[in-house]
């Protein structure tokens, strides 16, 4: 079917079924809490709030005049203010200027002539270049967005994951290394696995602060110091970085280097990388129905296979999670490199931001959700460990080395348990066999695959713990 835009009248163009992209179409309900942050709209506003404060520090050192304390509230709460209107009116200017940051310039320009400000604003940008208003606008989209809403969705994560821990730490389950049985765990501790993977990633992508700079065209401060000579310029920086939550770079070329940047997003790919791994291990568990799944009333799973409950939450956010990353990887390769002191290919890169957050917010949201549809199947994964008493054999061969005269003890064991489905009847009778004093073979008839679980109740306390901490 051939395409024809004018087709589509002006509100049907922004209805979700128009969308390019599925964040803003099939996905628009899972990212609209993004769009304040990390759109177009929400990357304006804040190159207004860099602009602002710039304003007002330049009072605060002497370079115009002393601002009334209506003119600084005014500055201060503008960029939240904005209306529609005023968010459209930039992007007017901008058709005619073609310069993001000159058109916000030439906003606040405007906007402040009819104010006590008139006599001012050609103060607005006053010795600036535009990446110092950008590098610390695209920061705050990210930095404003991990902490109001990524870190807080991993926490839930995290705070269900350790619920299940909590809640199946006693029930024995069968795990397996290469796909194979290997000694008992249980169902809680594998949970807790996951949660303090990501409790230990989201503490440091909660705690990761971001960098800005504000010293010219080139990160000299060549017209600073020439115009405004008397100012200390490294402190001016550091005490406008800090003013909006940022660490100061003082050594830069035009641009603030980017690794700050390129490592706040690792963190959430190593977050992508856990929760992906967690859906894996549970798809598996489900298929082997290990796993139960809740049924939803309504919900279709097959078009034709009536039965099906597929785990499309867990398949969903591996997807995503993995767009997301590929991202951050084409991202991190790029942003590392710009020519001599600029080239504009890392403000096209950065308009990415959102898109990274976007994928991983849907991946993250659609873990919680097949979450909320599982539950341990528990006679299904006491049938594996009661049908896999080979599983002893770890502490059969070691209770040899320690309590007999065998010279190989591995050997023996391994003759015997290799690659064989060994039962209750057969293990016992095998133990009655072995060379060592009748205390010790006791010892090996009450052990089960149901009881030998080494410390993993301690463990799922101690992860809690940890958690804890790490969420202060």
């Amino acid at each position: 079917m051939k395409g024809d835009i004018s087709m589509i009248n002006d509100y049907q163009q922004f209805h979700p079924l128009y969308c390019i992209s599925p964040l803003d179409g099939r996905y628009y309900n899972k990212t609209k809490e993004l769009r304040p942050y990390v759109s177009e709209a929400g990357l304006i506003q804040r190159r207004v709030m860099a602009e602002c404060l710039y304003f007002q520090m330049l009072s605060s050192v002497g370079v115009i005049r002393q601002l009334t304390a209506t003119e600084v509230k005014l500055l201060k709460k503008i960029h939240l203010e904005m209306s529609f209107e005023d968010l459209l009116s930039v992007k007017e200017i901008e058709k005619e200027t073609n310069h993001d940051v000159k058109s916000v310039e030439v906003w606040l320009r405007n906007y402040f002539s009819e104010t006590t400000l008139a006599d001012l604003t050609g103060y607005f940008h006053f010795s600036l270049t535009s990446e110092d208003i950008n590098n610390v606008a695209y920061r705050l989209q990210l930095q404003n967005a991990k902490n109001d809403i990524i870190v807080p969705l991993i926490d839930e994560i995290i705070k269900l994951l350790m619920g299940f821990a909590t809640k199946y730490k006693s029930i024995p389950m069968l795990g397996r290394t290469h796909g194979q049985a290997a000694i008992p765990t249980t169902v809680g501790k594998e949970f807790s696995n996951f949660a303090i993977r990501l409790a230990r990633e989201n503490q440091k992508l909660r705690k990761f602060k971001l960098t800005g700079k504000i010293n010219g065209a080139i990160g000299c401060y060549n017209a600073q110091k020439l115009l405004m000579p008397n100012i200390n310029w490294f402190q001016f920086s550091k005490e406008y970085c800090s003013k909006l939550g940022l660490k100061c770079n003082l050594f830069t070329t035009q641009i603030n280097a980017p690794e700050d940047i390129i490592e706040c997003f690792q963190i959430i790919q190593r977050i992508n990388g856990i929760t992906l791994d967690f859906c894996q291990d549970n798809w598996r568990y489900i298929s082997d129905d290990w796993f139960k799944q809740k049924k939803k009333e309504g919900e279709t799973g097959s078009s034709t296979m009536a039965q099906k409950v597929n785990p499309i939450d867990g398949e969903n956010s591996e997807a995503n999670s993995q767009m997301s990353s590929a991202i951050i990887a084409g991202m991190a390769a790029k942003l590392s490199i710009s020519r001599l002191q600029r080239d504009l290919t890392d403000s096209s890169t950065l308009r990415n931001i959102g898109t990274i957050l976007g994928y991983s917010l849907v991946s993250f949201k659609s873990v919680l959700a097949a979450l909320g549809k599982i539950s341990p199947n528990e006679t299904v994964i006491n049938t594996a460990l009661e049908n896999n008493w080979a599983i002893l054999s770890e502490a059969v061969q070691l209770f040899l080395k320690m309590y007999s005269s065998v010279e190989d003890p591995y050997t023996l064991v391994k003759n015997f348990f290799r690659g064989e489905k060994i039962n209750q009847e057969q293990y016992l009778t095998y133990v009655e066999t072995l060379p060592v004093e009748s205390e010790i073979k006791q010892i090996l008839k009450e052990l089960t695959p149901f009881n030998y679980l080494g410390l993993t109740e301690n463990l799922v306390i101690l992860a809690e713990e940890e958690i804890m901490n790490c969420q202060l």
